[in-house]
């Protein structure tokens, strides 16, 4: 029949209240596996929305037509109810079915204008188009909003400082601005798509109502409608504690899963198959509890749902049969008001599933947005200048304490002096603040302690300018490294290379290569250049790795070089070929060397020898062997006895543990 033609369901909606299986709201239900997220306070929510409108006002105009559409969108649905009444009310003239002595289909062929036919069919077309011009028009708006805010919390994120990065998972950052962003998405389109039109449509039709008829049609359509909000909110806020733990639940098992998988080998070495998947059905048995639970929940609330539809629907009919009855109302009202009745309740069907989305997308929007509102440790001052260097500067570190936290000093008053255009390397056993000289170089981290203020901290000057008087952007764009432990973009191997200096070409490239001995092995490659290195660069060996940072460094060419290890990957040969081209690349050029294999630093101008943060001994290598102290203690220990097998006292990438985890 007519009357039973529905409109089809919002587009961002499920199929119903909710899903047994995975959609997009069991995502972004747990913020991260095992952590409950409390509901957020009504001031947070709303301060959410608030921080939002300005993004969305930018495209105030497709807003406004937006608004304009839905608003016409809604009129063609209500007035569709409106004319089927006439339409059945023609069908059924007052004089009784069949006046005219015709069969029962010339009477409809007689009696039916075509005029209402084709305005109803014109409705029903004009609610459809209506419907996706609104969402044409505001889909710049949902998209370019979603993009400033990505982008603006992707540049904060840069700005932040290295502490910060390092006392959070990547993992975890990532997660929050997919999320954020997907909260943006489904806050706008869920407000705009389903909650005001919804708003929109039962005033019309209360309005109507109240109008046309008694008020008992408007008291009966809002007790309904009180009491399904009611009922649905309650029972989706009880229903969240339990989808939480499904995905808790989900989340254990598929850990369990990946990380036996992941640990093949050693599953296999002991022969642990059987108590894997012992460990792996435990986790599946609770999952398959939680979603029973989830499940007899979901009917519960789908049951009472219809129940309360049912008994409006019962009472409206029955006020509406008893007017027929009482000539107050004829055929056409009835349909009309069951046509009215079941448009209304169709979009309520999703009250649960709209509720937890913006819910979560308001939690979602809110941990974008207090993102944004991490301070920034680092920042360069008002009057901050631009680094300019015409040539290699003289870098002095003048009375330098430091530390990552307020218990623990990690450099204690150091001073020295790399004058322009030599090298000075740095050696030492672990921990004693080797690679914290660099990031202190980088301005990674502030000169002091933590909470301390900077008058008893030194301080670190380039030609007489303290680093903490010039931007940051100009002194890192001074500063080349070559870092111990390499980590390249998961892309081609002249990708990474060109990273040094995005402009340059590849021939450069090549040269660059060349220089850091590379080139022959790229060229040996099928696809040479643009061969993809992998996450992290994990499909070529650290010694590749190594000399693609160092041919990125090359390509670079700053007057300011770093080489943290910067041949501690490579063999003999190569670190041999290497160290000679890194010396000319080095000469005019300020150099700080960090090493621990102290063969490399035998030609440096000076070298410092550093203990607990302090400067123990310094001078060039064939004086500090002459003076029998520290370096030469590591000197013999590298060259003879234990030194033959283990020609370092420490390891790569112990210098790490002086950050805090």
């Amino acid at each position: 029949m007519p009357t039973l033609m529905r409109p089809s369901p919002p587009a961002t909606a499920a199929a119903s209240t909710d899903s047994p299986s995975p959609s997009p709201s069991d995502d972004a239900a747990p913020v991260a596996a095992g952590v409950k997220t409390p509901a957020p306070e009504a001031h947070a929510n709303w301060s959410a929305l608030r921080r939002l409108l300005p993004y969305l006002w930018q495209y105030r105009w497709r807003v406004a037509a937006a608004l304009a559409f839905m608003v016409a969108a809604k009129l063609a649905t209500v007035s569709v109810p409106l004319l089927l009444k006439e339409l059945v009310d023609t069908l059924v003239p007052p004089g009784g079915p069949n006046r005219l002595g015709l069969p029962e289909a010339g009477v409809a062929l007689v009696v039916l204008p075509l005029g209402l036919l084709l305005a109803y069919g014109a409705l029903r077309f004009c609610t459809a188009l209506f419907t996706e011009l609104r969402e044409l028009v505001f889909a710049k708006a949902t998209e370019g909003a979603t993009r400033a805010i990505a982008l603006q919390v992707f540049g904060h994120l840069h700005d932040l400082s290295l502490r910060f990065h390092l006392q959070r998972q990547t993992g975890g950052l990532t997660r929050d601005i997919e999320r954020g962003v997907r909260g943006v998405q489904s806050l706008v389109s869920y407000l705009l798509y389903s909650i005001v039109p919804t708003i929109l449509e039962v005033t019309l039709v209360l309005l109507l109502l109240g109008l046309k008829f008694d008020l008992w049609f408007v008291w009966i359509t809002l007790a309904a409608l009180v009491l399904y909000v009611f009922f649905t909110l309650r029972v989706t806020e009880w229903r969240m504690e339990l989808r939480r733990h499904m995905n808790e639940a989900e989340s254990l098992s598929q850990s369990r899963a990946i990380d036996s998988l992941l640990n093949y080998e050693t599953v296999k070495y002991f022969g642990n198959e059987g108590f894997e998947a012992q460990r792996y059905d435990a986790a599946l048995e609770g999952l398959q509890r939680t979603r029973l639970k989830t499940q007899a929940t979901l009917s519960l609330l789908n049951a009472g749902q219809q129940l309360i539809i049912a008994l409006a629907l019962v009472a409206m009919l029955w006020r509406a049969t008893e007017g027929v009855l009482a000539g107050r109302m004829t055929l056409g009202d009835l349909v009309m008001i069951n046509a009215f009745m079941i448009q209304l309740y169709i979009p309520l069907n999703f009250l649960g599933v709209l509720y937890r989305e913006i819910r979560q997308g308001l939690i979602d929007v809110e941990r974008l947005f207090t993102l944004l509102d991490s301070q920034r440790e680092i920042a360069d001052r008002p009057d901050a200048t631009e680094l300019q260097l015409q040539q290699a500067p003289e870098i002095r570190f003048e009375d330098v304490h430091f530390g990552y936290e307020r218990e623990r000093e990690i450099l204690r008053g150091l001073s020295f002096t790399i004058p322009a255009g030599q090298t000075v390397a740095v050696v030492g056993p672990s921990g004693a603040g080797k690679s914290t000289l660099a990031r202190l170089l980088y301005r990674f981290y502030e000169v002091g302690q933590p909470g301390q203020g900077p008058q008893a901290s030194g301080r670190i000057t380039i030609d007489g300018l303290d680093l903490r008087a010039c931007t940051q952007a100009s002194l890192r764009r001074a500063i080349g490294i070559v870092p111990q432990d390499t980590v390249l973009f998961n892309d081609s191997i002249e990708y990474n290379i060109l990273y040094g200096r995005p402009d340059a070409g590849p021939e450069e490239a090549r040269r660059a290569a060349q220089a850091a001995h590379i080139h022959d092995f790229i060229s040996a490659l099928p696809q040479g250049y643009q061969t993809a290195v992998g996450e992290r660069g994990l499909k070529l060996s650290g010694g590749e790795k190594q000399r693609v940072a160092i041919a990125r460094t090359l390509l670079k060419d700053p007057p300011i070089l770093i080489f943290d290890e910067a041949t501690s990957a490579l063999d003999s040969a190569n670190e041999r070929a290497i160290q000679a081209e890194l010396r000319q690349v080095a000469r005019n050029k300020t150099t700080l060397v960090i090493a621990h294999r102290l063969s490399t630093v035998v030609d440096a101008h000076q070298i410092l020898v550093l203990e607990q943060g302090r400067i123990v001994e310094r001078g060039r290598h064939a004086d500090l062997l002459a003076a029998g102290g520290r370096y030469a203690q590591m000197w013999a220990l590298q060259h003879h006895g234990a030194g033959a097998a283990s020609p370092s006292p420490e390891l790569p990438g112990h210098e790490a543990a002086t950050i805090p985890p």
